[in-house]
């Protein structure tokens, strides 16, 4: 059996490397050695750009593990929310490569979205940041990437709500927002945009928080990010806006607990199909 932390993948080299590192704990913890996958885009990566040779994305990873007679893989999503579009498209393509290669199991451990685990760590997360910052009471608004799926929509709301009561009177009102969303009336679930909630009453003046809710630094998140461009083409239009960031969601050590016991749990029990 081989076990994989999967994310969706990057270009940037970060993004990767956050994934190496976080495998490599989650494996520690739950005493099993848990190789860094992504879904695609990672394998473009420049092999001298990461420690430690090229990326490996899913199809030649399971084509190479498959040939070397593996027929078991136990994945461990390293997405915030992986029963949303990328978790389905994930599936399928395992699906895919199982009856092109005279099939194979596969299942995946439980992931963050479940429990209160990401509100619980958002939470933290903002307060940390207030801390540091010294904010008093800034608002607060929770980001995800926005999409096709509802499901995605809703475990933003849902984090956003759960954090929301458990900091309670130590921040001023916080709002769910996506970084982007599809074209069409049906894209309801991913707005507010970023953009819009940045010009929103009670955000568009002052300390605004923006927690991330993404797992690695890449192209979206992190310096430079198109959340950070966002919040200053806002402070620009704005010029009273103050805005400032949360760390992310995987450089938290709870991430890193909830899915190593997921995986043990995972392990023991039997991995989810």
């Amino acid at each position: 059996m081989r076990v994989a932390l999967i994310d969706n993948g990057s270009l940037e080299p970060a993004a990767h490397e956050s994934l190496r590192a976080a495998a490599g704990s989650v494996g520690k913890r739950a005493g099993t050695r848990v190789e860094a996958v992504s879904w695609r885009h990672s394998g473009r990566i420049p092999p001298g750009a990461l420690e430690g040779g090229p990326a490996w994305t899913l199809a030649p990873w399971v084509r190479t593990r498959a040939s070397e007679g593996e027929r078991e893989f136990v994945f461990v999503p390293f997405l915030i929310c992986p029963q949303g579009a990328i978790g389905s498209r994930l599936r399928r393509d395992l699906e895919a490569l199982s009856d092109e290669l005279g099939g194979f199991d596969f299942s995946f451990t439980d992931g963050l979205d479940a429990g209160t685990a990401l509100a619980e760590i958002v939470a933290d997360l903002v307060r940390e940041a207030a801390a540091a910052k010294g904010l008093g009471r800034p608002a607060v608004i929770v980001v995800d990437h926005g999409g096709p799926s509802g499901v995605s929509g809703a475990v933003r709301d849902r984090v956003a709500d759960a954090a929301r009561a458990r900091l309670g009177g130590s921040i001023g009102p916080l709002a769910a927002a996506s970084m982007e969303a599809p074209d069409g009336p049906e894209s309801g679930f991913s707005r507010p945009l970023l953009c819009d909630a940045l010009a929103a009453p009670g955000f568009d003046s002052g300390d605004v928080l923006i927690a991330p809710l993404f797992l690695s630094p890449g192209r979206h998140a992190g310096p430079g990010g198109d959340l950070e461009r966002a919040a200053r083409a806002a402070q620009a239009r704005q010029p009273a806006l103050r805005c400032h960031f949360t760390g992310l969601v995987g450089s938290h050590p709870a991430a890193i607990e909830l899915l190593s016991r997921a995986l043990m749990e995972a392990l023991g029990a039997g991995a989810r199909p």
